[in-house]
């Protein structure tokens, strides 16, 4: 039996950009894409902390070391800039490897979006 489980996470950082004319996604900091193991294209949930919005979307990388939570297209309308929201992945797999796992957390600086240590 697989089951899903959360497998990275971006705990409360600030939506900076809210472009209603793209495509779709959100766009975030490669910085902390790779510390929180997400990937381009990678499904995520976004949890908005101000309004309580939960959605889904996929990810495309902003500008590393930006700082950059872009949201695009109908997903900008689901927040404001300036809005604290949290980022998750799950992941699909088996019951009792899912009992062991470790997801990726991250607890970014939420003023400024970035890795702190």
């Amino acid at each position: 039996m697989n089951i899903n489980v959360v497998k990275s996470k971006i705990h409360k950082v600030s939506v900076t950009e809210a472009n209603l004319q793209y495509v779709g996604s959100i766009s975030i900091d490669e910085d902390l894409m790779d510390a929180a193991n997400i990937i381009e294209n990678e499904k995520v949930q976004i949890v908005n902390v101000n309004n309580g919005e939960r959605f889904e979307t996929y990810v495309i990388k902003g500008t590393r070391g930006s700082g950059m939570i872009c949201l695009n297209g109908p997903a900008a309308r689901k927040v404001a800039v300036g809005d604290v929201i949290i980022i998750i992945s799950y992941a699909s797999m088996d019951f009792e490897e899912a009992k062991t796992f470790k997801p990726w957390l991250v607890f970014p600086d939420t003023e400024s979006n970035r890795l702190v240590d």
